[in-house]
């Protein structure tokens, strides 16, 4: 029976684990599709910076691009499952409050792994258009 378990547990599949998303991520890269696979990745230009932070059903994020020295932010909730991301913005800046006006909540297919994850963009058919990818800072 020992050789049985021992034979069983070898043979075993191993799954890629669920991730938590908790922490603290800055922006990479984004990427372009065509549909599905990856068409172009687009790098950040200078000085660019985007950082979310998660924390229990938390979303707080900011931006801050050199040519537009008001910056951005947003804070709100979110939730996510195996493959999906959800955040819905609360409030934020004033460019972000007047977006709010017509879109508050935000899904995304998501790709997370232990320190990176990808935030894809989908069109109406289900489609990927785009996708922000970030990697874990804490």
């Amino acid at each position: 029976m020992l050789v049985f378990t021992s034979a069983t547990k070898l043979a075993s599949p191993k799954t890629e684990p669920f991730h938590s998303i908790e922490g603290t991520w800055e922006l990479e890269s984004f990427y372009s599709y065509d549909g599905e696979d990856i068409s172009d990745t687009i790098a950040k230009a200078d000085g660019y910076r985007q950082v979310k932070m998660y924390s229990k059903g938390k979303i707080m994020w900011t931006r801050y691009v050199p040519e537009d020295p008001k910056g951005r932010f947003g804070y709100g909730s979110y939730r996510i499952s195996e493959n999906e991301l959800v955040e819905t913005i609360e409030y934020g800046d004033n460019d972000m409050m007047k977006a709010l006006d017509t879109m508050r909540n935000f899904t995304f297919e998501l790709i997370l792994k232990a320190d990176t994850f990808s935030q894809i963009t989908l069109d109406e058919e289900g489609n990927r258009t785009s996708s922000e990818n970030y990697t874990r800072i804490d």
